[in-house]
């Protein structure tokens, strides 16, 4: 665990203090989100900031790649470091858009690219359903299954990055808690090593989260952009598809059967808000008669601006569903079922009066015109 805790820290500390080395580039370069009728902040602010992040992880990856403890991880295969290739690949990818608006075409293109380079480089697939253990039946369905779990997770993070400090929040909180789950998970199956690859990836990426947050949060100084995003979304789904494939379901307890048989159970948990948000929209959006990616102003967080909650509160409610859907999601592994369930049926009631009750200010008037994503 301490090994764990010091490549998060490392992530942290290099991503905070090279964040404004990032802000100061996107400044000279033009990499500015300016102020439009749809958007919620008011100040042309600079982005780039997955750039740092990215800077953060590799240099905290380098360092574990010299600890004892994680040896096996690195020795087994080139996995871990096909995965930040992947992750650079896509934050490349979000710096040219940062700088000239790619349009959505250019940027699936990428998306798919990325997401194929993981799956066949790194090897991260999807080999059998998270559910009941069903195998997938051909490698082909296995590669374009892996494709789309990737592309959806990268667009899921992209959709829900609308308010200052909310994806990179939402991202640590929700990591944590699924660094939680795979590392229990993985000393009830392996007392004796308990390295694990995707423990590694998450919790680098929860550091990286949480060093470029003080400079994320409202009011920002610097927004992640399309390079921070997408950086978040494959790094997290490399993660989920990696634990769909590690956890001996033969070698758990009946204690800990639900989680490990379905392991996919807390990446879904961590994306729960970006996954329900994007999937209105595009119900929302197709339903009108427009493009899937046609902006709007009708996301989860503009829809609690529009409830009454200041900018700060709207961002801290989704903090809470997201760590209580995390955490709710890792407690199966060490509380009984029907525990774990209790306490999680009660705080999402503490949470809904929170997002409902008396804390709200005045209700603001329905806004339909679009955002930025």
């Amino acid at each position: 665990m301490r090994v764990y805790l010091l490549v998060m820290l490392l992530s942290a500390a290099v991503t905070y203090l090279t964040t404004p080395l990032a802000r100061w580039v996107a400044l000279r370069v033009g990499a500015i989100t300016a102020v439009r009728a749809r958007d919620v902040h008011v100040l042309p602010t600079p982005r780039l900031g997955g750039v740092a992040m990215l800077l953060g992880m590799t240099v905290a990856l380098l360092f574990a790649s010299q600890m004892p403890f994680l040896a096996g991880v690195f020795a087994a295969s080139d996995t871990v470091w096909w995965i930040l290739g992947g992750a650079g690949l896509v934050c490349a990818l979000g710096v040219a858009d940062d700088i000239w608006d790619l349009d959505w075409i250019t940027k699936l293109i990428g998306q798919v690219l990325a997401a194929g380079l993981l799956a066949w480089q790194a090897e991260v697939q999807l080999y059998a359903l998270p559910i009941a253990g069903q195998t997938i039946p051909s490698a082909g369905m296995s590669l374009a299954m892996t494709v789309l779990v990737v592309v959806v997770a990268i667009n899921a993070v992209n959709f829900v990055d609308g308010l200052d400090g909310l994806a990179a929040g939402l991202i640590a909180i929700g990591g944590t808690g699924f660094f939680v789950y795979t590392y229990l998970l993985s000393v009830e199956a392996n007392a004796a090593d308990y390295s694990n690859l995707a423990s590694l990836v998450v919790v680098v990426l929860v550091g990286a989260c949480l060093g470029f947050l003080p400079h994320n949060f409202h009011p920002a100084r610097i927004f992640m952009g399309d390079s921070g995003s997408m950086l978040i979304g494959l790094t997290i789904a490399a993660a989920a598809i990696i634990v769909t494939g590690q956890i001996d379901t033969a070698v758990v307890s009946d204690r800990q059967r639900i989680p490990a048989l379905v392991p996919i159970l807390l990446p879904v948990a961590v994306l729960v808000l970006p996954l329900l948000d994007m999937g209105l929209a595009v119900i929302r959006r197709v339903g009108a008669g427009r493009s899937p990616f046609h902006p709007d102003r009708m996301h989860l967080h503009h829809r609690l601006l529009q409830l009454g909650h200041s900018h700060r509160r709207a961002v801290v409610i989704m903090y809470l569903w997201t760590a209580l859907f995390s955490f709710g999601a890792a407690s199966l592994v060490v509380l009984p079922t029907l525990t774990a369930l209790s306490i999680t049926g009660a705080g999402a009631l503490v949470a809904a009066l929170l997002t409902l009750g008396p804390l709200r200010g005045r209700i603001r008037p329905s806004l339909t015109q679009g955002a930025p994503r």
